[in-house]
């Protein structure tokens, strides 16, 4: 359904650091920068970070979230680990199975360093 998702950055360097260790844990190559922005790119989709082209500060969405696919509940904590060990921030519960209405899903959030909510995610086994 999605080509893409571009999320604002207020330091594109601090930015690239966080995601390419953070993307690391999901087996994703480090960005490629293209002047304002970096882009990671797989068989599945683009992530990519940008400074505001209008010149103005980025700013989270309130209410946003960004979820990323992972294959394991390993991975997903080794995701949030990274994070952060990056400098993210852990919010929510701490990383762990979160049951729904015929849905098991191990779940971790972080903020990033320009405070937008992202999201591990591996969907379980019922």
């Amino acid at each position: 359904m999605f080509s893409h998702i571009m999320i604002g950055t207020n330091d594109l360097d601090k930015a690239k650091a966080f995601y390419d260790d953070l993307l690391n844990t999901l087996e994703v190559r480090p960005a490629r920068v293209d002047g304002h922005r970096i882009f990671y790119i797989t068989k599945t989709g683009v992530f990519s970070v940008s400074k505001p082209i209008n010149g103005e500060p980025a700013t989270c969405a309130n209410g946003g979230t960004i979820g990323f696919a992972c294959n394991s509940p390993e991975q997903v904590d080794a995701w949030h680990a990274a994070g952060l060990a990056a400098g993210g921030t852990s919010i929510e519960d701490p990383p762990g199975v979160r049951q729904g209405p015929g849905v098991k899903l191990y779940l971790a959030y972080l903020r990033d360093l320009d405070g937008n909510k992202i999201c591990a995610m591996h969907r379980m086994a019922n």
